[in-house]
């Protein structure tokens, strides 16, 4: 079990702040990724299929439902973590073929280190900053990747640079014709980058849904929500609303008019206006 594996010291990324592996003391055999006392990702290694996170939960249920069950898909991670979602993914639809973006050297080893990538999985994992990365991946990506997810942190924020019209506008000839990109978005009272990123992906993207705790949603309280957009139109992602089916409960999807009402008066992020997202509250991850 992982809690009885001898994981290796914290060590100090290039932005400065601290990058920890730790065993979870209450799931046996699972591991957290904690950055600059902040917990970013979690990971059950005798069962990656368990997602721990409520907002992975969620990310997890779009992966169950976008296509067959079981199908094999083409994924790209910007941002990588522990590699919760690509672990995921090789164990609910073997086979397929994933590439991983991420900035810190060092965390990639340190995660490697304490938790090795099935051997038999085709992940790939670049090493860099996603922004530049993305302007620099093969033509044969281009129009090829079934899933793009994005949820890039630095600590406990989202850098302004990969929140722009911009940055997605760089995504968007990756998809596939039925493809989709999953952001995860993070934000406190009144949502402003939260519905910064709502009206950005609006702009660029037919179809969008924003999925989380409806208090989150109301922007009563700091939390996670789940962008999907698909450069398909919003009817024929008959599977959405089977999202909120799936939990974590309680849960509420804004689509279509409820959509556009969280944009309403809010223009898209370009990388002049873009903005990091909010520092969570103290508090929340306060480890006493």
């Amino acid at each position: 079990m992982a809690n009885r594996l001898q994981l290796p010291d914290p060590i100090a990324l290039s932005s400065g702040l601290e990058a920890a592996v730790e065993a979870d003391p209450w799931v046996p055999g699972a591991i957290q990724l904690v950055v600059d006392g902040t917990p970013q990702s979690h990971v059950n290694l005798e069962d990656p299929s368990e997602l721990f996170f409520e907002y992975v939960r969620r990310i997890g249920h779009v992966i169950d439902l976008f296509r067959t069950p079981g199908e094999p898909i083409s994924a790209l991670h910007l941002g990588g973590g522990a590699f919760t979602l690509p672990r995921y993914i090789e164990a609910t639809r073997p086979g397929s073929r994933q590439q991983v973006v991420e900035l810190e050297g060092g965390l990639v080893d340190l995660v490697r280190q304490a938790a090795p990538l099935p051997k038999r999985a085709s992940i790939r994992v670049r090493r860099g900053d996603a922004r530049e990365v993305l302007g620099r991946l093969p033509d044969g990506m281009r129009g090829a990747m079934h899933l793009v997810v994005v949820d890039i942190f630095a600590g406990s924020q989202t850098p302004a640079h990969v929140s722009s019209t911009e940055f997605y506008e760089l995504i968007r000839p990756l998809l596939a014709p039925d493809g989709l990109i999953v952001v995860n978005a993070a934000d406190g009272q009144g949502l402003p980058f939260v519905r910064g990123q709502a009206a950005t992906l609006q702009e660029l993207f037919p179809a969008v849904a924003a999925v989380a705790e409806p208090q989150v949603l109301k922007g009563r309280r700091y939390g996670n929500v789940v962008f999907v957009a698909s450069p398909v139109e919003l009817d024929a992602l008959d599977w959405l609303p089977r999202l909120l089916a799936g939990g974590p409960h309680p849960a509420r999807m804004l689509a279509g008019p409820e959509f556009s009402e969280l944009v309403r008066g809010v223009r898209p992020v370009s990388d002049a206006t873009a903005q990091a997202s909010p520092a969570p509250p103290r508090e929340l991850f306060d480890r006493g």
